[in-house]
């Protein structure tokens, strides 16, 4: 321990003792008390009857402190550092040497000139006791009925009004907290640590277990500490015992403190039982025997000597019992004789005696396979049931072979056929199950979860085909693609949905009665499978900090999704609106879609904000301002049914301001694609559109304009490459033109309707068809620009043929579907 200096008081004080309070110094010099401020400040002071031989202070607040004073003519006082005004406590015959007060204030403890500790009561000043040879005394700061006083080389520790503890030590007590008593020895102070063992076992011989285990705190052994749990659970102080086997962590003794408790809770309330229970776990049995047999408990003490394996000392308490008891006892006697025994030995026993399921449970026990299958092989095919026995015990071996081999003996078709489906053993399987159809459920059911299991889906799905369990293999499929969600892989949730998309339109076209469902959970499927498949290249912009998607691209996507999750359906589950929203405020501004990036920051502001983005947004939503309050011409979205130019943005969803045609993207960069559907006119089947379509076109062939013109302007020269008027050259003698217009503008979607001499004027290679299997129609696109586009057989998504080719090139399977090139 360190000293510094607090204060410095640059005086001379003459005193014969001297107290250190929080705030102040207290000085004694004969009959006078002063108190003086670190300052040197006089603050207060008192005048004694007779001369003061003894200060100490008991405590109290800062400035407020208390101080037992005691005088030569016998009187205690009790004193405030901020009252002028002593307290009279008593008064004694002979002369104050020392003192000090109990933690409660209730106990006064004097050592007077003729050495001798005196105790007294402070509320009725009667002398409790008296001890002798005492020059210092001190009390426990964490036990009232605990103090120890010093003298004649000796230290005596006293509890309450038992004897006293004495031990050797040189010096004066100055304090005792604990286990720990301070002693100043010439001009040292030591800590002395004093164990409470003796005071504690003075109380357990009274039987006080509650104020042992207040003693036992402030610090014994650990073998102690067992005393006081045995002595008091013993007694049946059940309270004191659980708290002392806690401290020592005696689970065992704990149970069985619990379980008691428990049995006087449904109202069993024998003692001699519960002692009985506490000798047993202490290993004390004879008496637990006799305090059971005094309670007419001969059952417990039977068993108690069973479960010791002490026959002989149980068949004394077997004589007030019945048949039932002797039975139990012999038989416990007989499997404790094949325990002790080797078990090798025994099984074999068990063998020659005929015991077959008791030789196989010991062999089972110990893993002896070679053994258990000799077993099998010697058993008549007539005991079905240790054949059974011995099959499942190689079953649970991994012996399954031999398994099958035992079950083969049996006849057991039905065993062997899923023993073959626990070994994974699925060609065997298959092979039985041609016999026996009638239990193909048995074995492809768990063959498709195997299958998915593995990542096998669509083999998964051909085996849940197989069992029947249409909805199963969409079930799984749902957990596979909740699965990919959670783990933030959304373009596999895409994929996983698309395959949900077309298990649902195979239901459809098996099950008519569930064809309205399953098409309405097609669409709903195919939608989601759009959305993750989208957001897929979103999150990985914000997540990752490279991309190989270009501004143009990711402004498309985030356009697409935007329009998507504004739509009357919830938002997918794992996507999140804030990314979008990032995504699309950070690319727009790049490219100059000033507009709706205003929009998209003024969006965010509405959301949570992750702490990462909180920065970027708020510096975003401050810079846009400076930018102009519209988006680059270039970048606005063209109708190619209307020739109307669209905001990047449309509460109504992605469709056209003016006709509300939809719009179709590519599925690479999601540019809007120049082509708008049409619907065939009632009556047209499918098959008949097709085969109009491939018909040789009655349209003349478009004239080639030359577009290039020359001009001389003075000295200049210029070559002009003119696109015409219009944005979309548009053959005005093409009859598909005039119905492209046939909507009233304001009123609701109206599609484009064609007929059979419409279908015969179209060109083959400017018409898409998607074509989808029953029930669903033929979807029909007519291209109005010249533009490469790509259609995916699989999946029926479209593509600007270069983005299509490079994903082929570089993934090896369509984008989305991921379909091979050699599929």
């Amino acid at each position: 321990m360190h000293y510094r200096v607090k204060e410095k008081i640059n005086k001379r004080f003459d005193c014969n003792l001297l107290v250190v309070c929080s705030q102040h110094i207290i000085l004694c010099q004969e009959k006078r008390l002063q108190c003086m401020s670190f300052q040197g400040v006089k603050e207060r002071e008192w005048v004694m009857e007779s001369l003061i031989r003894y200060i100490k202070v008991i405590g109290g607040p800062p400035g407020r402190e208390g101080l037992l004073v005691g005088l030569k003519n016998g009187q205690i006082l009790k004193i405030f550092a901020d009252n002028p005004f002593p307290i009279n406590i008593l008064k004694q015959t002979t002369s104050v040497r020392c003192l000090d007060m109990s933690s409660s204030r209730k106990k006064l403890a004097v050592v007077d000139e003729h050495s001798t500790c005196l105790v007294y009561d402070v509320i009725t000043k009667e002398l409790l006791f008296q001890e002798p040879n005492a020059n210092s005394v001190a009390w426990n700061t964490h036990n009232e009925d605990m103090l120890c006083f010093s003298g004649s080389g000796l230290l005596n520790i006293k509890a309450s009004s038992f004897p006293v503890h004495q031990q050797k030590l040189q010096g004066f007590v100055v304090g005792f907290s604990g286990s720990k008593i301070f002693c100043l020895h010439i001009y040292a102070m030591n800590t002395v640590e004093v164990p409470q063992s003796a005071p504690m076992y003075q109380y357990l011989e009274k039987k006080m277990y509650k104020e042992a285990f207040k003693i036992a705190c402030l610090g014994v052994t650990d073998g102690d500490w067992q005393a006081l749990a045995h002595t008091a659970l013993e007694g049946l102080d059940f309270v004191t015992a659980k708290k002392a086997f806690i401290r020592v962590r005696d689970l065992r003794f704990l149970e069985l403190i619990h379980s008691i408790e428990e049995r006087k809770k449904r109202g069993e309330h024998d003692t001699q039982v519960f002692l009985g229970d506490v000798f047993a776990y202490q290993g004390k049995f004879n008496e637990a025997a006799k305090l059971y047999k005094r309670a007419g408990a001969e059952q417990k003490a039977m068993n108690m000597y069973t479960d010791l394996r002490m026959f002989d000392f149980a068949k004394e308490f077997i004589g007030s019992g019945d048949a039932a008891d002797k039975k139990m006892l012999i038989t416990k006697q007989a499997d404790w004789a094949r325990n002790i025994n080797e078990p090798k030995a025994a099984a074999e026993m068990y063998l020659s005696a005929g015991e077959y399921i008791k030789a196989i449970d010991i062999i089972a026990d110990h893993g002896w396979a070679d053994m258990m299958i000799d077993v099998g092989r010697r058993i008549d095919k007539g005991d079905r049931e240790s054949l059974s026995a011995c099959a499942i015990a190689l079953r649970e071996m991994g012996q399954f072979m031999y398994a099958a081999e035992m079950y083969n003996k049996m006849g057991d078709s039905k065993a062997l056929l899923d023993l073959y489906v626990e070994a994974k053993n699925w060609d065997e399987a298959f092979v039985l199950v041609e016999k026996m159809p009638e239990h193909k459920n048995s074995v492809y059911l768990p063959y498709a979860n195997w299958l998915a299991e593995n990542d096998r889906f669509e083999e998964a799905q051909q085996a849940f085909h197989k069992a029947g369990r249409q909805d199963q293999a969409v079930n799984v499929l749902e957990q596979l693609t909740h699965n990919a969600v959670c783990e933030n892989r959304f373009e596999d949730a895409g994929y996983y949905y698309w395959k949900l998309s077309i298990q649902c339109l195979d239901i459809a076209k098996d099950e008519e009665s569930k064809q309205d469902q399953m098409l309405k959970k097609f669409h709903q499927y195919q939608h989601l499978a759009d959305m993750y498949y989208a957001y897929h290249s979103v999150q990985r912009y914000t997540d990752e900090p490279f991309t190989s998607h270009m501004p143009e691209a990711l402004f498309h996507l985030s356009r697409f999704l935007l329009h998507h999750m504004t739509d009357k359906m919830a938002t997918p589950h794992g996507l999140s609106m804030v990314y979008v929203l990032y995504t699309l405020a950070k690319q727009a501004r790049s490219i100059g879609a000033y507009k709706i990036a205003r929009f998209a920051y003024e969006k965010l502001q509405n959301y949570r904000i992750p702490p990462r983005f909180q920065e970027h947004i708020d510096i975003g939503s401050v810079t846009i301002r400076s930018k102009p309050f519209h988006d680059g011409e270039d970048l606005l979205p063209l109708c190619y049914r209307c020739s109307t130019t669209n905001p990047l943005m449309n509460g109504r969803g992605n469709q056209c301001i003016n006709c509300k045609q939809p719009f179709l993207q590519s599925f690479v960069s999601f540019e809007t694609l120049p082509i708008v559907e049409f619907l065939l006119e009632d009556g047209i089947t499918d098959e008949e559109a097709v085969r109009l379509l491939d018909l040789p076109s009655l349209k003349k062939p478009k004239k080639q304009q030359d577009t290039w013109k020359e001009s001389t302007l003075g000295n200049a020269q210029a070559l002009r490459l003119d696109g015409g008027d219009d944005d979309i050259n548009i053959d005005d003698d093409d009859p598909f033109t005039a119905q492209l217009m046939s909507f009233e503008p304001g009123s609701d979607f109206q599609p484009v309707f064609v007929n059979r001499n419409l279908l015969k004027s179209m060109n083959r290679n400017e018409v898409i068809v998607l074509e989808w299997q029953t029930p669903l129609r033929y979807s029909y696109y007519r291209i109005i620009l010249e533009d490469n586009i790509t259609k995916c057989s699989s999946c029926n998504r479209l593509f600007h043929t270069e983005d299509y080719e490079l994903q082929v090139l570089q993934k090896g399977h369509c984008p989305f579907c991921r379909k091979t090139y050699d599929d």
